[in-house]
């Protein structure tokens, strides 16, 4: 679940968005979730990079291609349910080779209530798979910055699509 750092704040969420501001992402893409609202009001904060709304997942997938082909990196928030959403647009980032870094809060996973969550939060992970995206998966704070730095290294200095899937053991179950 999420724990208070002593200075206040959602401790392991500051520390993902300092580590990926800090290897370079300067473009934040996401659809409304709530599972990621600290990173995306972060972003949105942050003079230095782009914060860009998105009416849907697979936009991201676009816009993650183009950061690369101009130079930048991105990062795109998603929710699992988003991830159908992506699969055709996978494509582009297998055949055009370029990085891709996403980071996937989950749903349909521990605690769920809401019983339209379990069908792509249970097959999130193998889709993403057999579309060639590496993943991650995090359930404990104490693997977020190992776990966010592996993928960095994976998406930007290795050319490799790669999902960090957020478990609702991190960042806790929403009521239903």
């Amino acid at each position: 679940m999420n724990e208070v750092s002593p200075s206040g704040s959602d401790g392991w969420q500051h520390d993902l968005y300092d580590l990926l501001r800090r290897n370079g992402i300067a473009q934040f893409a996401y659809v409304p979730d709530a599972g990621h609202q600290i990173m995306i009001d972060r972003s949105l904060a942050d003079p230095g990079v782009r914060s860009i709304p998105l009416t849907t997942e697979e936009e991201g997938v676009a816009l993650i291609a183009g950061a690369d082909l101009g130079g930048e990196r991105a990062v795109l928030l998603m929710q699992s349910s988003g991830v159908g959403n992506c699969i055709n647009m996978l494509s582009l980032i297998t055949g055009g080779g370029f990085p891709f870094l996403t980071l996937v809060s989950m749903r349909g996973d521990f605690g769920e209530g809401n019983p339209w969550q379990f069908p792509m939060g249970q097959a999130t992970q193998a889709v993403l798979e057999a579309m060639g995206v590496i993943c991650l998966r995090v359930d404990a704070q104490a693997d977020v910055m190992s776990t966010g730095t592996a993928a960095l290294t994976m998406a930007f200095k290795g050319r490799q699509a790669v999902a960090v899937l957020l478990g609702q053991k991190l960042i806790g179950a929403k009521p239903f």
